[in-house]
């Protein structure tokens, strides 16, 4: 067990699969206790059920990230059944990918309300928290493609996380006088539900083609971990992880 690991709250968005699942259950294995967040309780439930056979420590909460007042549960929740938090890992997010002349401009709102107000709302709710606590970290979702615009295609979904590297950097700016750490991680083709969000016929297939390569969502789970386990004075800013044979 990692001793920077173990005894820490961590509040993770997005838990009920992929990504912020494999984060859960890694953590939880260093002796972390995991608060999950997602819309899906039943499977939440069956992940906490999991965790908890195995001698882990982990708790379930119902929350839509679009939702401030349930993300300010989410938080509540937390502090109320653990006396704190420590981290925040900003994950829930979606991708359906299609070109600008398709005009699915529901999604494009969809994604804006999600992966850029969704991480807004998380920081809202813990900020205070780490403020008083005069600790914390966010680790903040981005991807390969806010770094590099993915188009055509992709360019509102790298839209909204270029505007979470902002954000993030922003963030980080602001807070390290109260010692709060601020981490952006950056995913390529990593195995998730994320390719199964668009509904545009030829963008889908091609993603589905892209993700052939992907790899598993434990590569992120042990970047979340490496991120995690730093001393408070050593902040991570930025991680990148994409399969070895990936380009973009």
């Amino acid at each position: 067990m990692s001793k920077n690991i173990e005894g820490k709250v961590v509040v993770i968005t997005g838990a009920s699969s992929g990504l912020g699942e494999s984060t859960a259950r890694h953590l939880a294995g260093f002796g972390a206790i995991v608060v999950l967040g997602a819309r899906r309780k039943d499977r939440l439930d069956a992940i906490v059920k999991d965790i908890t056979a195995k001698g882990g420590n982990a708790l379930a909460v119902t929350v839509d990230v679009t939702r401030r007042e349930q993300v300010d549960t989410l938080i509540q929740e937390a502090v109320k059944a653990y006396g704190k938090i420590d981290v925040l890992v900003n994950n829930a997010g979606i991708m359906p990918l299609a070109p600008f002349a398709a005009l699915k401009v529901d999604e494009w709102e969809k994604m804006i309300d999600i992966n850029i107000k969704g991480v807004l709302y998380g920081i809202a709710a813990a900020l205070p928290v780490f403020t008083k606590a005069k600790s914390g970290h966010f680790i903040n979702l981005s991807s390969v493609a806010g770094i590099k615009v993915f188009a055509p295609g992709g360019s509102v979904y790298s839209g909204t996380k270029f505007a979470v590297h902002a954000i993030s950097e922003g963030l980080r700016m602001e807070t390290r006088k109260d010692n709060i750490r601020v981490t952006i991680l950056s995913p390529g083709a990593i195995d998730s539900e994320l390719k199964e969000g668009t509904t545009d016929a030829v963008a889908s297939q091609n993603v589905k083609d892209f993700y052939k390569i992907a790899i598993p969502a434990d590569s992120i789970a042990r970047a979340i971990a490496y991120a995690i386990e730093q001393p408070s004075d050593v902040e991570i800013d930025e991680i990148v992880v994409r399969p070895t044979v990936q380009d973009f």
